[in-house]
């Protein structure tokens, strides 16, 4: 009985083991599976209002700066998404805002360099003193509404390029266009504040 006893508590104390690490893994998957609305939505509340529903003429600050919603491109690859929203601020120099929907919401403050003479292709671009190296490229789907300078909706080729924490390289290529090149920044929730849209809490 001694033995039997025995056998029967330690094969309980496995299953609770097995049990706990099944719950435990299911709980990260269901916190980090692609496409999650639980920490976009978080962050949304945070900056009291959801960057991917700006649309031209609405107005954000980031950082120091005031920016006005001019034109909002929407982009599409397989099963990913993502926005970006062309930025005025006065100064005449081109930026945008891109907003990517995925576990996290990441944000990106573009600048363009419309001087640049680099090119996509190779595993590492240097620039200004950075050396960026590759993270990823593709071809995307696109609509446009606003000023943007494009038709209303096509393709886009893109590069993007990444260089330590936080700054960024991308080329886009819309249509049968030449290489737009842009820095970026990456950017932390509480850089962007979204001013309340009228009518809405």
């Amino acid at each position: 009985m001694g033995g039997s006893v025995t056998y029967l508590v330690v094969a309980l104390a496995v299953l609770a083991v097995v049990v706990v690490v099944i719950v435990v893994r299911a709980s990260r998957r269901a916190t980090t599976r692609p496409g999650g609305r639980s920490s976009v939505a978080r962050t949304a509340e945070s900056l009291r209002g959801d960057p991917l529903r700006l649309t031209p003429g609405d107005r954000v600050r980031i950082r120091e700066r005031e920016y006005a919603v001019s034109g909002t491109i929407r982009l599409v690859e397989g099963d990913w998404s993502w926005v970006q929203h062309l930025l005025d601020d006065g100064s005449g120099t081109p930026h945008r805002l891109s907003v990517e929907d995925g576990p996290e919401l990441e944000l990106v403050l573009w600048t363009a360099e419309p001087g640049a003479t680099v090119t996509p292709g190779a595993p590492t671009i240097d620039l200004d003193g950075l050396r960026y190296t590759w993270a990823e490229s593709g071809q995307a789907r696109y609509t446009a509404t606003g000023e943007t300078g494009l038709t209303a909706a096509g393709t886009v080729r893109y590069h993007d390029y990444q260089s330590g924490g936080t700054a960024r390289l991308s080329f886009e290529a819309y249509g049968e266009e030449g290489w737009r090149v842009a820095r970026g920044d990456l950017l932390e929730p509480p850089d962007l504040t979204i001013p309340p849209i009228p009518g809405e809490r």
